[in-house]
């Protein structure tokens, strides 16, 4: 949040002194700036382009490779991949953009002018979350990812009309290497390739092919980050990661450093590495100098009247500031209201009308479908005021709508619950240590995940740590993304059954990649079950109802991932290690009272 605040923050700025400039007594400088030819050149090849060209067609191909690279997270192992809750931000999305088009092509039917439909219909990410950090409730973390994950299906058809509508004399030799340059990122992508400079090498070429095919490079950047993989880390890199380091602590040589570094890089994905090295350039880099070249209108000699007269104008100010909210505040209340989906806890149909207003904010998508739909500078000026104005005025929009839900509908924080929904029940939970101690530690766990993996030796440390003032209480939460993890569920509770729990819970986690139904009778016989029974149990609708409890138990305490960990009966936030937990739960024990004198 902090690195979108700022980029907002920036683009703001960006867009002042391009305004300011192109509208003093310097304003010639500013024009003769972006028109300034670059060129790099390779023996007799190269590129030649003007500044302003290098900037649309260039630095913008990076923010939207991280576009895709996002994209890509969310649909692998993001809030996507359970498609249930796609259903109303996809549905809203959709009539985000239909609705604004409608609008704009309303007031402009025909002509030079009707080209610039596709300027409505984006959202500028970056400043929507910046601006909602600024006027949006205190806690927002549910509505940003509503936001982001409506914004998705957004940048996917606006990128997809820039690279498609406004694209013109297009080269097949050209189009076929970049076809094949795709191929080839599929196929790094299917072998698991691991390298970040495989892809960034393809990338170039693809950047270069795209550039020389006539469609613009902007669908180049998205396509190449939707093919860059995206994974949540696997349990056997972060333990030869470990092991690598701990050899590197007892040996710090060169080679020991480099094998060390090499595994602990394998060990997160390349999709989130990449983004890591690009999020904050693009933010507080590509953003800023892209509203800079593009946002300098000379509002002089009667430039501003003549946009204020316009139907263009005023297409783009009306399908962004009213089409947007209208469309995705209607999207979202027809699909609550026909069961296709719900919105996220804590977010309410006030929230989608405010979020609605603020995604008029189009700016850097907007700026650069208009740089393309119009050659008339008076009609590109005009367009740019309109979006210029859309972004005030959403802005303003979105304040008053958020206090609208706040003050009248009673809709302040868009924020998960943070209190377990359910107290620990020692006949029902699964509790290790006095069932009556003053502290408690509640984990939602899954067992084919790596990170709870990972933390299964936290509970030893704590235990050590508290005695006898600590119970450890475990509860379910089997994944979508873990196809074993519900079966691991239930055979943990079939043990249970045998008063074997923890023998199985600790069992699970030592053979977490391998989870089939044979192995799991081959733990119940190694933990000293009834192997027939534990059979039986687990085809029992009694076990399968405890997991779904468990499940539901999650849902309402605001858990969507594992491990998530309670302290008493409020979610812990923050580092999960030993030392993390320890202080959390030592937070909660009551002051000792000073000694007598």
């Amino acid at each position: 949040m902090s690195t979108e605040s700022a980029s907002a923050g920036l683009l703001v700025l960006a867009s002042v002194v391009a305004l300011v400039w192109a509208n003093s007594p310097w304003s010639q400088s500013y024009v003769d700036l972006w028109h300034t030819e670059m060129s790099i050149r390779f023996g007799d090849g190269g590129l030649t382009m003007d500044l302003h060209h290098w900037i649309n067609d260039g630095l913008m191909v990076v923010f939207f490779f991280v576009i895709g690279l996002e994209v890509r997270k969310e649909f692998a192992i993001g809030e996507l991949t359970d498609r249930s809750r796609a259903v109303v931000p996809l549905v809203a999305g959709i009539a985000g953009m239909l609705v604004p088009a409608a609008i704009f092509l309303a007031l402009n039917p025909s002509g030079e002018q009707a080209a610039g439909w596709g300027a409505v219909i984006g959202t500028d990410t970056a400043f929507l979350l910046g601006v909602m950090a600024l006027v949006g409730p205190s806690v927002s973390t549910q509505l940003r990812i509503f936001l982001l994950t409506l914004t998705v299906i957004d940048d996917i058809v606006a990128v997809s009309v820039i690279g498609i509508v406004y694209s013109d004399d297009l080269s097949m030799g050209s189009l076929a290497v970049a076809a094949g340059c795709l191929v080839v990122l599929a196929v790094l992508d299917r072998t698991g390739v691991w390298q970040a400079a495989p892809y960034v090498l393809v990338v170039l070429v693809l950047w270069v092919a795209t550039l020389e095919s006539g469609v613009h490079a902007s669908i180049a950047g998205m396509l190449s980050g939707l093919l860059v993989p995206a994974l949540d880390p696997r349990r056997s890199d972060v333990e030869e990661a470990a092991r690598r380091f701990r050899a590197f602590r007892q040996s710090p040589m060169p080679g020991v450093q480099r094998a060390a570094r090499r595994s602990l890089t394998r060990a997160i994905s390349v999709n989130e590495r990449l983004q890591e090295a690009l999020h904050a350039p693009t933010s507080h880099v590509v953003v800023p100098v892209f509203a800079l070249a593009n946002a300098g209108v000379d509002l002089r000699d009667g430039v501003l009247g003549d946009a204020l007269a316009s139907t263009l104008m005023w297409g783009i100010v009306l399908g962004l500031v009213v089409g947007k909210a209208v469309g995705i505040f209607a999207g979202s209340w027809a699909s609550v209201r026909l069961g296709w989906g719900r919105l996220p806890q804590g977010v309410g149909l006030g929230h989608t009308l405010a979020g609605g207003a603020l995604s008029g904010i189009g700016f850097t998508v907007s700026l650069l479908i208009i740089s393309l739909a119009f050659e008339s500078t008076r009609l590109q000026d005009q367009a740019r005021v309109g979006v210029l104005l859309a972004a005030v005025l959403a802005s303003l929009a979105g304040w008053a709508a958020f206090r609208f839900s706040a003050r009248v509908l009673g809709q302040d924080d868009a924020a998960l619950p943070r209190t377990l929904s359910r107290p620990v029940d020692p006949a029902r939970d699964h509790v290790l240590g006095p069932v009556d101690a003053p502290l408690t530690l509640v984990e939602y766990l899954d067992y084919e995940c790596p990170f709870c993996a990972r933390v299964s030796g936290v509970g030893d440390e704590l235990r050590e740590h508290f005695g006898d003032r600590l119970r450890y209480v475990t509860r379910h939460l089997p994944l979508p993304v873990h196809p074993h993890a519900e079966l691991a569920a239930l055979a943990a509770e079939a043990a249970a059954r045998q008063g074997r729990f923890w023998e199985m819970h600790g069992v699970l986690f030592a053979h977490q990649d391998e989870l089939e139904l044979e192995d799991l009778v081959g733990y119940a016989a190694e933990v000293g079950l009834d192997v027939e029974q534990f059979m039986r149990d687990l085809d029992d609708e009694d076990l399968a109802r405890h997991v779904e409890h468990d499940v539901a138990s999650a849902e309402a305490s605001g858990v969507r991932g594992t491990p998530t960990f309670f302290i008493g009966d409020t979610r812990h936030v923050g580092p999960y290690d030993a030392r993390s937990l320890i202080s959390a739960l030592e937070a909660t024990q009551p002051a000792e009272p000073p000694l007598g004198r």
